[in-house]
């Protein structure tokens, strides 16, 4: 099962009153598993940067300027995400603008359905707690030492240490919740497994490590234990 785990930097709230996406960052998990994978893209907004807006990201137009615009990144980052489920927390902000993207980008927009809210499943789980990204790292233990300001490739990463946190571990294959229900990562033909190394680790001891190993345990005399276990 791949999952891709998202975040958005934007110059606002409402992609309807011109504002835009300046950051995309969304790294890959399969069962539940960090691959290694990753996106990440400045983007040009094409238009200037709020105060407000900088003082939570620090994206300056500067900085932004000569960054591709969103239209020419579009189909990379819809490649990028395939059909994976999207893990975002609070979806419906970032999914409207992405939509609002790839729409004046004249990209097919993404489902709704295809977006998984962190935000809906902490707020479910700990109704009446505060359930901001800092605030589910703190309940998680996730280090966000290095969230000095917002940045999506950061806190997509913060996000899928807890993501994997509500839904139980990094490794819900075990079934350790102590219920019957079934769950996709349950399915045991979905479940990476790796197989036998096609070369050998060398060993880690030298020959004349064995050979002093091997004169020792003869001055033990004829029943010491290790006699057992010598080649």
């Amino acid at each position: 099962m791949r999952e891709v785990v998202l975040d958005t930097e934007t110059t606002g709230f409402d992609p309807q009153t011109g504002d835009r996406i300046v950051e995309i960052g969304a790294v890959e998990l399969f069962n539940h598993m960090p691959t290694g994978g990753v996106y990440h893209q400045y983007i040009n907004p094409e238009r200037a940067m709020p105060e407000d807006a900088f003082a939570v990201h620090g994206l300056s137009d500067a900085f932004l300027a000569d960054k591709p615009v969103f239209a020419d990144v579009a189909q990379a980052f819809l490649d990028f995400v395939g059909d994976a489920k999207m893990v975002i927390h609070n979806a419906s902000f970032d999914m409207k603008f992405l939509n609002a993207e790839l729409g004046w980008a004249k990209k097919p927009r993404l489902p709704v359905d295809q977006a998984i809210d962190t935000l809906e499943i902490a707020r479910k789980k700990y109704p009446g707690a505060q359930n901001s990204l800092d605030a589910l790292c703190r309940r998680f233990a996730v280090d966000n030492s290095a969230r000095e300001k917002h940045g999506a490739l950061l806190d997509s990463e913060l996000l899928a240490e807890v993501y994997l946190e509500l839904v139980g571990g990094r490794q819900p294959d075990f079934g350790l919740a102590g219920n019957n229900q079934q769950t996709e990562t349950n399915n045991t033909d979905d479940i990476w497994r790796h197989g036998p190394r096609p070369k050998p680790l060398p060993p880690r001891l030298s020959a004349a490590e064995r050979a002093n190993h091997k004169v020792f345990v003869e001055n033990m005399g004829e029943n010491a234990v290790w006699r057992r276990f010598q080649e």
